[in-house]
């Protein structure tokens, strides 16, 4: 087994559904007044321009498509500070009456240390990675399944959201998904080709960063970053554009389709519903042994309609 399929599998599961529903759902939603929109409270601006994007590194993995290192362009835009909260995504589910594809479903992704006693007669193991479990009745307002809340979890990331259910978001606030080369150029925080957002130790001065996984994964996390599941969305430093957790916390959907070279334009009328999306920034389960995907260029990715307890996103909107 190569390196690349030994670390795939905790990134995230799969829900591998034939039935395509981006179109359904941002119908679903509507467009706020402009007034509503609160550009400058949660965004920052960012110029644009020339950086680097990927890696050739050793630590990078050549199937993911995340060499060679090439010169990107990006034009002016704004993106969130953080990501998406369970605060902001409860103001607009009350708003719309949206339902995402979790309810839609019955059930997502539950990671196995958060499924509780009585419940786990119930859930079904996903195979290959026993460390993820379909939990019936599993969504971002009950992430652990049913007797589960988001108290006290406000101003945490919104979780088991798919790529269909961010976009419905991003069309409801008047914004959009970043596209993966402005996820990176932003992650970047005006550094060149650095490991993480912030430099290139991962833990500099014994101070951590971000919130992945410390131990032995997936049986211990000593918890030496503070938290054994989602942090709070304004934890830990900020990077040098101001935006928070993009390393670590949750995956984060980008706009773009996946391929593993993306040095070359995607043949459209090769698209079907299973063609995944970009996912970026790793989450709390990535664990170097397995995961060293909260690297700032790492990548991954899922199908638009799965969902899992550390997939979330951030929006981006035009200058």
């Amino acid at each position: 087994m190569s390196k690349d399929q030994q670390i795939r599998p905790c990134c995230s599961a799969t829900r591998e559904s034939n039935t395509p529903k981006q179109v359904e759902h941002i119908i679903e939603t509507k467009r706020p007044n402009k007034e509503n929109i609160k550009l400058k409270e949660n965004m920052v601006y960012l110029p644009g321009g020339e950086f680097l994007m990927g890696t050739d590194t050793d630590e990078g993995f050549p199937s993911d498509g995340e060499g060679p290192v090439r010169k990107v362009e990006v034009a002016p835009f704004y993106i969130d500070r953080y990501t998406v909260s369970n605060a902001e995504f409860s103001q607009f589910v009350k708003e719309t009456g949206y339902k995402t594809e979790a309810e839609k479903f019955g059930w997502s992704f539950v990671f196995y240390k958060f499924i509780s006693p009585d419940l786990k007669s119930k859930v079904q193991q996903v195979p290959n990675t026993p460390w993820w479990f379909g939990v019936e009745g599993a969504y971002w307002f009950q992430p652990e399944g049913p007797g589960s809340t988001i108290e006290g979890r406000m101003d945490h990331p919104v979780i088991h959201v798919s790529w269909n259910d961010a976009a419905a978001f991003c069309n409801w606030a008047g914004k959009r998904l970043p596209t993966e080369a402005e996820w990176e150029y932003a992650a970047r925080g005006g550094l060149e080709q650095k490991k993480y957002p912030w430099g290139d130790e991962l833990t500099p001065n014994g101070e951590h960063y971000c919130n992945i996984w410390q131990g032995d994964f997936p049986r211990v996390n000593t918890e030496e970053d503070g938290f054994v599941g989602t942090a709070p969305v304004t934890s830990y430093p900020p990077n040098g554009y101001g935006l928070y957790n993009v390393a670590g916390n949750v995956w984060e959907w980008c706009e773009d389709w996946f391929t593993n070279r993306p040095e070359r334009k995607i043949n459209e009328s090769q698209l079907n519903s299973q063609t995944p999306k970009v996912m970026r920034g790793g989450s709390y389960l990535c664990h170097k042994s397995y995961c060293n995907r909260y690297r700032v260029a790492a990548r991954s990715s899922n199908t638009a309609d799965s969902s899992t307890g550390n997939m979330g996103f951030r929006c981006a909107r035009d200058a």
